[in-house]
């Protein structure tokens, strides 16, 4: 059920993603529905959490892979995010245009939203080094990447952003480093500023 829920939900979206469907998709009788899952919603929950996972353990390999140096980690994100959903774009539309469809699953999308800004924060403190007590700066600026890297892809995979993988990824790259970096320099002012 969860393959052919996602194959729904991927290509044909949240509106055609029904019971109805995904059992004659999955070519089981409804009763069987039933008995894995309370509601639909929860389906098409189960269904982004299992994309979501498979994402996390990509990234992951990727950054074992990756070294010491935090340029290589970095492209090594932003390298197995891209041809993650660039592989398999009904991926991409599960975790970034469906969710604005369903209430329960957006609200999944932001609980998610927010777990990868606590990641991308705590990878930008090693990086840079904790921020100051009360300094808001690190959350902020993992919260633009992470939000602007899924509208990032989105645009990309519709071809709104006419560039190859490699130049995405290259430039993504650059400019998570560079926000990283405002970042902490924005931090250190305003902590001068204080003294």
């Amino acid at each position: 059920m969860l393959d052919a829920a996602f194959g729904l939900l991927g290509t044909e979206g949240s509106a055609a993603t029904t019971v109805r469907a995904v059992c004659a998709n999955a070519r089981l009788n409804p009763r069987y529905f039933y008995e894995s899952f309370e509601s639909l919603d929860e389906l098409i929950v189960a269904v982004y959490d299992r994309v979501v996972d498979d994402l996390g353990t990509a990234v992951v390999a990727a950054l074992e892979g990756a070294g010491d140096d935090a340029t290589d980690q970095m492209a090594a994100v932003v390298r197995s995010t891209v041809e993650f959903v660039d592989e398999d774009r009904r991926r991409a539309r599960v975790l970034y245009v469906e969710a604005l469809d369903n209430a329960a699953l957006n609200r999944r999308r932001i609980e998610t939203g927010h777990a990868v800004v606590a990641f991308v924060e705590a990878a930008a403190a090693e990086r840079h080094g904790n921020l100051p007590a009360g300094e808001h700066i690190g959350r902020v600026g993992a919260a633009v990447l992470v939000g602007g890297f899924g509208e990032l892809l989105v645009a990309w995979l519709d071809g709104r952003i006419d560039v190859t993988r490699e130049q995405l990824i290259e430039d993504a790259t650059a400019l998570f480093l560079a926000v990283g970096d405002a970042a902490s320099g924005i931090a250190a002012r305003r902590a001068s500023r204080r003294r």
